[in-house]
């Protein structure tokens, strides 16, 4: 390919530049496998973010690679127009994944496609138009979904569409209500709360504040439905024309037992329950296949995309029989949704999950990684809040513990540059930039953990010593 000096200048030239490459020298990535990526010069980097929680089974999985290469060579492309087996094996299989009633899926193309596509069938199946969503929340870019995304960053000067509204975002680390006991997590706030063990204040407040938006900015008793991430995941997002701004939040857990009192609220005033599991689905917490089984809810559609696929663009809109009727007033189509190639490449990321124990692996490894990184936490000044959940993990840098300022960004880009520098990838979020995110691609060890902790806690060293003098 070019040299990367001249693939610095066709970036500068031909693409668009809302959007700019990660750290001060961007990594020009050559290949791929499994957990690691190798880049122009051939160096390798233990890949702690997974191409944004995308890369679900492993870079170039053998498995994944062999099932899209077998279908390509066999049958590219048909469309809908016509029926194909590997479009049916892989609805059968997927759907045999959600609890319930949900069995009914709508093939799109990304986890943008599939929100937009949710909005619609939430609005015409209950003939309301008011949408919830949290604020601090990211579910995609297209026209619609920019009005469930509720973070300023995210924001252009245009005209949005009417009947979206943004509740409180229940965070117990820096809301206005949460604590130590506060988290279904094995790691928790150092926050001081007052809760019981099987009581928490903090969801009761935060439900009030959803409640204030049932009282004053919807029709009484005509909502059409709620988006809530399992965990908010929000997108990294590095632009350095931006870099004074805010920007995304990251990895917030909700309190225990909000969602479900949430999902009651909403299904008392006639709304259906949306579960975005566009970065939490397919095992990624570990503990579960799908993040909203533990917040012990059952939701009325499910979107998913990123990891559906291993990297493959794909997503998908999972419903009930009952809501899938109300497509039927109009023809509704995708060219491109079911693609054989992704359906193969989806079917053979769900046998390879189960074959490999995958999800098992994220759960193990990922309470490993975060007991680690929870002794950093005690340990260094500077890292404020662990949390997460399997290997959905994200780390808060903060001035210091008491007040909880977020770490200056030229000070966060330091640390963050000396670990890519080391061999170590991390992703980036938080409304202040100040929050590492750890979303590996889920076939990592005990031992790239032990790597990767080794690598962060030598770049914190340096960053305190460079503060000091």
């Amino acid at each position: 390919g070019p040299s990367y000096e001249h693939v610095k200048h066709i970036r500068t030239r031909n693409i668009l530049t809302a959007f700019a490459p990660d750290f001060k020298e961007p990594l020009l990535i050559h290949e791929g496998k499994m957990q690691w990526l190798f880049d122009h010069t051939g160096r390798r980097y233990l890949d702690m973010f997974g191409g944004i929680v995308t890369v679900s089974v492993g870079h170039c999985h053998p498995k994944v690679n062999q099932a899209a290469m077998q279908q390509m060579n066999a049958l590219w492309h048909t469309s809908n127009c016509y029926m194909n087996p590997i479009l049916h094996e892989y609805a059968e299989k997927l759907t045999s994944k959600l609890p319930g009633d949900l069995k009914v899926v709508y093939f799109v193309n990304s986890g943008s496609e599939a929100n937009d596509f949710a909005i619609f069938l939430a609005r015409l199946h209950t003939k309301n138009s008011d949408i919830i969503s949290f604020r601090n929340s990211y579910h995609g870019m297209s026209s619609l979904t920019m009005n469930l995304t509720a973070q300023s960053s995210w924001k252009n000067h245009v005209p949005l569409a009417f009947g979206f509204h943004h509740a409180m975002n229940p965070d117990v680390y820096q809301g206005l209500w949460g604590g130590s006991h506060c988290r279904d997590s094995p790691v928790q706030t150092t926050r001081h709360c007052n809760c019981k063990p099987n009581e928490c204040n903090a969801c009761d407040m935060y439900y009030g504040q959803l409640e204030e938006i049932f009282k004053y900015s919807v029709p009484k008793g005509k909502i059409a439905g709620l988006f809530a991430e399992s965990v908010q995941a929000i997108v990294e997002q590095l632009n350095q024309i931006f870099l004074s701004e805010q920007g995304i939040g990251g990895t917030v857990q909700y309190p225990k037992g909000f969602l479900k009192k949430a999902y009651e609220l909403v299904r008392m005033n006639g709304g259906v329950c949306i579960a975005d599991e566009v970065q939490t689905g397919f095992g990624r917490t570990g503990e579960h296949f799908w993040g909203f089984e533990m917040h012990g809810v059952t939701p009325d559609i499910v979107t998913m995309a990123k990891g559906i696929c291993n990297g493959l663009p794909m997503g998908a809109v999972i419903t009930t029989p009952a809501l899938a009727e109300s497509l039927k007033e109009a023809y509704f189509y995708n060219t491109f949704g079911g693609n054989p190639v992704a359906c193969a490449a989806g079917l053979a990321v769900l046998n390879v999950i189960e074959e490999e124990r995958i999800q098992e692996n994220a759960h193990t490894v990922g309470a490993y990684l975060l007991m680690k990184l929870s002794d950093l936490r005690d340990q260094f000044e500077c890292i404020g809040d662990v949390r997460g959940a399997g290997l959905m993990i994200g780390i808060e840098m903060v001035t210091d513990k008491e007040t909880k300022i977020p770490l200056p960004a030229n000070q966060f880009l330091n640390i963050w540059d000396d670990c890519k520098n080391m061999g170590v990838i991390i992703g980036r979020g938080g409304m202040y930039k100040n929050i590492f995110r750890m979303k590996p691609p889920m076939c990592i060890t005990k031992e790239d953990v032990d790597f990767a902790i080794d690598v962060f806690k030598i770049a914190i060293q340096k960053h305190q010593k460079t503060v000091k003098m």
